[in-house]
């Protein structure tokens, strides 16, 4: 199994790629990396943080793997249907969202971390504003 490393500030993630569930979403990430950016608190999603990608080209990708509710870890390609195209990392109980109402996003990854880890990378961006994220291949 293929896996990204995801580096925020001094911590580093990895994530196992899912390839057999969302294989035109993996590939459309990893078209893109290495990503430099920044990871932010959600605003209307619950407990994650997300990074904006409207800046990348993105081919057409179809619905695969997706989900409004995504567990713990996970990693949520949207490619733009009704919003800002992004990258949802969930680390909490998450109801994926926007002002327009629930989005459905592709689950390509998963973050090999605790929950504890996770939750307290969220609080960081909730409390300290935006950290620098880069996400390579590991």
């Amino acid at each position: 199994m293929s896996e990204i490393k995801l580096t925020v500030g001094d911590e580093s993630y990895t994530a196992t790629l899912l390839e057999t569930k969302a294989p035109k979403s993996v590939e459309a990430v990893l078209d893109f990396l290495p990503l430099h950016s920044e990871l932010m608190h959600v605003r209307w999603s619950g407990i994650a943080t997300w990074i904006n990608i409207d800046d990348i080209e993105l081919s057409e990708l179809p619905r695969e793997n997706h989900t409004v509710y995504p567990s713990i870890g996970d990693l949520l390609l949207y490619p733009g249907y009704e919003n800002e195209q992004e990258i949802l990392w969930s680390c909490g109980p998450t109801c994926f969202k926007s002002p327009a109402g629930e989005l459905a996003g592709n689950h390509f990854a998963t973050v090999n971390a605790s929950r504890e880890e996770l939750k307290t990378l969220e609080e960081r961006t909730l409390t300290d504003g935006t950290q620098d994220i880069t996400i390579k291949m590991a």
